[in-house]
């Protein structure tokens, strides 16, 4: 039997899109690293196709959050803000 090294994969570059909005959501506890990732899918949907708000997202990524959903939501708009993305 045989097996082949997996490919390589090939990060964004800091200043994309992917990585800012990723990047927002890294201080979030969650309960697990797929809820952050959840979480930050949700985000990444809002803010490309700018349907909804962000409470909304945050709210439909069913994301288990180790903190109010208040709290993320002024982390995840600050950290977007500074970034240089509005969300509003």
């Amino acid at each position: 039997m045989s097996t082949v090294a997996p490919s390589k994969i090939k990060e964004f570059t800091p200043e994309s899109l992917e990585k800012i909005v990723y990047k927002s959501v890294e201080t979030i506890p969650t309960r697990e690293p797929n809820d952050q990732y959840r979480l930050g899918y949700s985000v990444w949907q809002l803010v490309t196709e700018k349907k909804g708000t962000l409470q909304s997202a945050v709210h439909q990524s069913g994301a288990r959050m180790l903190i109010p959903e208040a709290d993320v939501i002024r982390t995840i708009a600050a950290a977007l803000k500074q970034s240089g993305i509005s969300v509003e």
